[in-house]
């Protein structure tokens, strides 16, 4: 057996307003949305429609949103749970000076770029749904 990637899919309320977070402050790409019917799939999201499922990637990194409501139906453990869990997302980076500095004004930095205990020089941010994601490059 061989493990071959990891895609965190996280649950949230407003897949529109977190697509828009990830896009202009992280500079996600949306790789697929799936509307709130299940009718079908799209690329980029429309101004009149609503969505329970969206899919980003950046560099090789996806990440996988899908709607409070949408994730208790496919996987019922997860019916009901709150937004922001106990995790933080932490992700290796090159260049995490340029990154801070483009990300600093347009996000809720929650602790500022420092060097760890272990030699890494990182920052952590909370996404518009209280997410904690980590950005980190070793020195």
């Amino acid at each position: 057996m061989k493990l071959k990637k990891i895609t965190p899919n996280f649950a949230f309320q407003d897949i529109k307003k977190t697509v828009l977070f990830y896009q202009n402050v992280l500079g996600f790409n949306l790789e697929m949305a799936v509307l709130e019917d299940k009718s079908g799939i799209e690329s980029e999201l429309k101004e009149n429609k609503k969505y329970v499922y969206a899919m980003m990637s950046r560099d090789g990194v996806e990440f996988m949103f899908q709607r409070t409501d949408s994730i208790g139906e496919d996987i019922p453990p997860l019916k009901d749970i709150s937004q922001g869990a106990s995790v933080s997302f932490y992700m290796e980076v090159e260049d995490i000076e340029t990154l801070y500095q483009e990300v600093k004004t347009k996000a809720d930095v929650v602790i500022d770029l420092k060097t760890a205990w272990y030699g890494m020089k990182e920052f952590y941010i909370k996404d518009c749904n209280g997410y904690i994601l980590g950005f980190a490059e070793r020195e």
